[in-house]
């Protein structure tokens, strides 16, 4: 069992998590066809995942944190993407 640093561990879930939240908001200004957030958020995309990956690079087990940060990213930027205006259903509530 390769020795595992809990820093190093946590470093990697923030920014796996902080990477597919920023992912997330690439595509999304993709979608919306918005050029310049688009290219900043790709740019900070990059540049986050840069850690992440040279942290597992090093350790196999770090894949794992990675995995988690990447869940928690992912969902959580959705989450905050896909709030329903205040007053109305949730998207893909059943009609009224």
């Amino acid at each position: 069992m390769p020795d595992i640093n809990p820093l190093t561990a946590l470093g990697v879930v923030a920014a796996t998590a902080a990477t597919d939240a920023v992912y997330v908001m690439f595509t999304s200004a993709v979608v919306a066809r918005r050029r310049l957030p688009a290219a900043n958020w790709s740019a900070i995309w990059y540049t986050l995942s840069s850690f992440a990956v040279i942290s597992y690079t090093e350790n196999w087990i770090y894949v794992a944190f990675a995995a988690v940060g990447s869940w928690i990213g992912a969902y959580g930027s959705m989450t905050f993407l896909h709030r329903p205006p205040a007053g109305h259903a949730p998207i893909g509530s059943a009609p009224d």
